[in-house]
C-alpha cells in the first residue's frame, strides 16, 4: 500500500519513474537553469545596448553621412565627372558640329545630289530611252511579227491536227462500237430477256410451285422430320446411358481401387517408411560414431563425449533416450 501510495504520488511511474525523474531535475537545476538565466542576462545586455548605444550611434553616423554626401561628395562628383562633359559637349562640339554641317557637309551633300540629279536627266534618262527604243524595234516587234504570222497559224494546224488525230484514233471508234454494236447487241439480249427469259422464269416457278414443292413438303413433313426427332432422342438417350456409365465406372474406381489404395498407404506404407526412416538414421549415426572413434585411436585426440542415440520413436520428434524435464519448479525445490 505504502508503494502504490509513493507511485501515486510520484505521478504513477513506479520506482523507474522516480530513478529516472530525479537526476533529470539534479541536471536542469545544476546545468539548465544558470545557462538559461545567462542567456536572459546576454539577452537583456543585447536589448540595452542596441536600445540606447547601437541606435543613436547609427542614427549619428547616418546623419554625417548624408551630410557629407550633400555638401561634400556630390558637389565634387558633379566638377569632376559632370560639369566638365556638359561645358565640352555645350561650348565645343556643337558649335564645331554646326560649323562643319554649314561650310562642309550641305555644300558637299547638295553638290552630291545635284550630280546624281544630272547624271540621271543627262545620261541615264537617254541611255534608258535608247534601250528601249533598241528592244522595241529589235526585239519586240520581230517576235510579235513572228509570233502572230508564223507560230499562231503553226499553233493552229497543229491543233486541228492532234484534235483529228485524237478524233480518229480515240473517239470515233469508240462511238461506232457503242452505236452499232453495244447498242444492237444490248436490244437484242433485252429482247431475249423479255420474250425468253422471263417466260422460262415464270414456267420454272411454276413447275417448282406446283410439281416439286408439293413431293418435297410431304418428304419433309412425313419422313425428315419423324427421323431427324428419332436421331435427336437417340443421341439424349445415348448421352444418359454414357453419364450412368461413367457414374458406375466412377463409383466402382473409388470403391475398388482407391479407398483400399488409400488404406493401403496410411496404414501400411507410412509406418514401414518411418520404421525404415528410423532405421536409417540410427544406422547411420553408429556409422558416424563408429569413424569418429577409429580416426580418434588412429590420429589420436582428446576424448570426445559419447553421442547420444539419435533413434526416435515412430511418430514423434523427440530422442528415445531423451530423459522428461524435470516437473519441480525451482521454488518448490528450494523449499
Amino acid at each position: 500500500m505504502q508503494m502504490e501510495k509513493a507511485q501515486a504520488a510520484s505521478g504513477g511511474g513506479g520506482c523507474l519513474g522516480g530513478v529516472v525523474r530525479v537526476p533529470v531535475k539534479v541536471v536542469a537545476v545544476i546545468v539548465v537553469l544558470p545557462v538559461r538565466a545567462l542567456w536572459d542576462l546576454l539577452v537583456a545586455a543585447a536589448r540595452g545596448a542596441r536600445r540606447h548605444v547601437l541606435a543613436p550611434l547609427g542614427d549619428a553616423v547616418g546623419w554625417v553621412l548624408v551630410r557629407v554626401w550633400r555638401y561634400l561628395l556630390r558637389p565634387l562628383l558633379l566638377v569632376l565627372f559632370y560639369w566638365p562633359w556638359v561645358g565640352l559637349w555645350r561650348y565645343v562640339a556643337v558649335p564645331v558640329g554646326e560649323v562643319a554641317y554649314r561650310y562642309l557637309m550641305r555644300p558637299l551633300g547638295l553638290g552630291t545630289a545635284w550630280l546624281c540629279v544630272a547624271l540621271g536627266r543627262y545620261v541615264l534618262v537617254p541611255a534608258g530611252t535608247g534601250i528601249a527604243w533598241v528592244l522595241r524595234h529589235v526585239v519586240v516587234l520581230p517576235t510579235g511579227w513572228l509570233y502572230r504570222e508564223v507560230l499562231t497559224p503553226v499553233g493552229h494546224g497543229l491543233r486541228w491536227l492532234v484534235r483529228g488525230l485524237g478524233m480518229l484514233v480515240f473517239v470515233w471508234p469508240w462511238v461506232g462500237a457503242w452505236r452499232y454494236v453495244v447498242v444492237p447487241v444490248g436490244h437484242g439480249l433485252a429482247w431475249v430477256g423479255r420474250n425468253v427469259l422471263v417466260p422460262a422464269g415464270h414456267g420454272a416457278a411454276w413447275v417448282g410451285r406446283y410439281l416439286l414443292l408439293p413431293p418435297l413438303s410431304l418428304l419433309y413433313r412425313y419422313v425428315l422430320l419423324p427421323l431427324g426427332e428419332l436421331l435427336v432422342g437417340a443421341w439424349h438417350l445415348a448421352g444418359r446411358i454414357l453419364r450412368a456409365l461413367g457414374r458406375g465406372l466412377r463409383r466402382l474406381w473409388r470403391g475398388w481401387v482407391a479407398r483400399p489404395a488409400a488404406w493401403v498407404y496410411r496404414q501400411v506404407a507410412t509406418p514401414v517408411g518411418h520404421a525404415v526412416r528410423e532405421v536409417w538414421r540410427t544406422a547411420r549415426a553408429a556409422v558416424r560414431e563408429a569413424r569418429a572413434e577409429v580416426r580418434r585411436l588412429l590420429f589420436g585426440g582428446p576424448p570426445g563425449e559419447p553421442t547420444r542415440s539419435r533413434a526416435r520413436t515412430l511418430g514423434s520428434t523427440t530422442a528415445a533416450d531423451a530423459a522428461p524435464a524435470p516437473e519441480i519448479s525451482p521454488r518448490k525445490r528450494r523449499g
